[in-house]
C-alpha cells in the first residue's frame, strides 16, 4: 500500500514521519522539548563531575553517586519520548513497556533515598554513606526491573503484533505494570514530609525540594493516566502525544524543582548549624577542656602524696617493669 510523503519528510519510513511531518507539528515539537531536555541533563552530568571536587561537605558527596543516577534517568526519560514520536512498532513496542517503569523508578528510588537521609541528618544524626545509598536505590530499581521483564517476556508476540495504536486492554497493561512506580510516589510524599519534622533547618531546605517534584509527579500521573483510560480518541488526543507530553513535563519538573536546585547549594560550606555539637564527655579526660576554679587545697594536696610516694618508693622502681623485684613500701610509710 502507498502512502503519500507529509510535507517535510523526504523518502523515510513511515513510522517516523511524525519526526518531519510540518503538518502533524505535535511531534516535532516534542522532539525539540526532549532534545533540549537532553541537552540540559547533560550539562548538568558534566557539571556534577566537576563540583565533586570542590564539595566541602561529606554529607553532600555521599549523594553524588545517587545523583548522577538520578540525572542518568532523567536523560533515560527525555529519550524514551522519541519512542512515544515514532509510531508503535516491533521495537518500540517492547521498548516503551519496559523502559517507561524502569526510569521512572530509578528516578524516584534517588528521591527517596535522599529523603530517607534527609530524615537522619534533620535530627542529627549519622548519614547514611555512598554505598548504602547506592544499594537502597538499586534495590528499589530491580522490582520494576522485574516487573518490566516478566510482563515483556509473557507478552512479547502480542507487543510485537501491535500496530499504530494500543487497545483497551494493553492500555491498562500499561498502567498496571506501573503501580510499583506509583508506589515510590506516594512514599516519596509522604517520607519528604518527615524532613520538616526536624531541628536541623538548613536540610529542610532540600526536603522542600522533594515535597514539590513528588507532589507534581503525582498531579501529572494522575492527570495523563485518567486521560489515557477516558479514551483519547474522543478528546482528540492520540496516545503517544499524550504521554509523549507526559514524559517532557515530568522529566523538566526534575530538572527544574530538583536537579538544578540541588546543584545550586552542593558546594556550601559546612556550617555548625547543619550538625549537633560534639559531646564532650565522650572525650578523654586529658583531652576535656576544665571549667571553674578548681581547689586549690586538694590540688595541694594531691602534690604533696606524689613527692611523699616519690621519696620513699623502693629503689626497684627503677628498673623496667617485669625485670624488677617486687615493690615493698617501707614501714614509715602511711597513707
Amino acid at each position: 500500500m502507498t502512502t503519500t510523503v507529509p510535507p517535510g519528510c523526504g523518502n523515510i519510513q513511515y513510522d517516523y514521519n511524525l519526526l518531519c511531518n510540518t503538518k502533524a507539528y505535535w511531534g516535532i515539537i516534542l522532539e525539540a522539548l526532549a532534545a533540549a531536555g537532553a541537552t540540559v541533563t547533560i550539562i548538568l552530568i558534566l557539571v556534577l563531575f566537576f563540583l565533586i571536587s570542590k564539595t566541602q561537605d561529606n554529607a553532600k558527596r555521599s549523594l553524588i553517586p545517587i545523583q548522577f543516577l538520578f540525572l542518568l534517568g532523567t536523560l533515560g526519560i527525555f529519550g524514551l519520548t522519541f519512542a512515544f514520536i515514532i509510531r508503535l512498532n516491533e521495537q518500540t513496542g517492547p521498548t516503551r513497556f519496559f523502559l517507561f517503569g524502569v526510569f521512572f523508578a530509578l528516578c524516584f528510588s534517588c528521591l527517596l533515598a535522599h529523603a530517607l537521609d534527609l530524615i537522619k541528618l534533620v535530627r542529627g544524626r549519622r548519614p547514611f554513606s555512598a554505598l548504602v545509598l547506592l544499594i537502597m536505590v538499586l534495590s528499589l530499581t530491580v522490582v520494576q526491573v522485574i516487573i518490566a521483564v516478566q510482563y515483556v517476556a509473557v507478552n512479547i508476540k502480542a507487543l510485537k503484533a501491535l500496530h499504530r495504536v494500543m487497545n483497551d486492554e494493553r492500555r491498562r497493561d500499561f498502567i498496571l505494570i506501573l503501580i510499583y512506580v506509583f508506589f515510590l510516589m506516594f512514599l516519596l510524599c509522604i517520607v519528604s514530609m518527615f524532613v520538616f519534622c526536624g531541628s536541623y533547618r538548613r536540610w529542610k531546605r532540600h526536603g522542600i525540594h522533594l515535597f514539590f517534584t513528588a507532589l507534581f509527579s503525582i498531579g501529572i500521573w494522575v492527570a495523563w493516566i485518567a486521560t489515557l483510560m477516558y479514551n483519547t480518541s474522543t478528546l482528540g488526543l492520540a496516545d503517544d502525544l499524550l504521554i509523549g507530553i507526559a514524559l517532557i513535563v515530568n522529566g523538566w519538573i526534575f530538572l527544574f524543582l530538583y536537579a538544578i536546585p540541588e546543584f545550586c547549594v552542593l558546594t556550601a560550606p559546612r556550617k555548625p548549624g547543619d550538625y549537633p555539637l560534639e559531646n564532650n564527655t565522650c572525650q578523654p579526660k586529658g583531652m576535656k577542656k576544665t571549667y571553674g576554679i578548681e581547689n586549690q587545697g586538694y590540688a595541694q594536696e594531691d602534690n604533696t602524696q606524689d613527692f611523699r610516694f616519690t621519696v620513699y618508693a623502693s629503689p626497684a622502681s627503677k628498673y623496667p617493669m617485669g625485670l624488677s623485684t617486687p615493690r615493698t613500701l617501707p614501714s614509715t610509710y602511711h597513707y
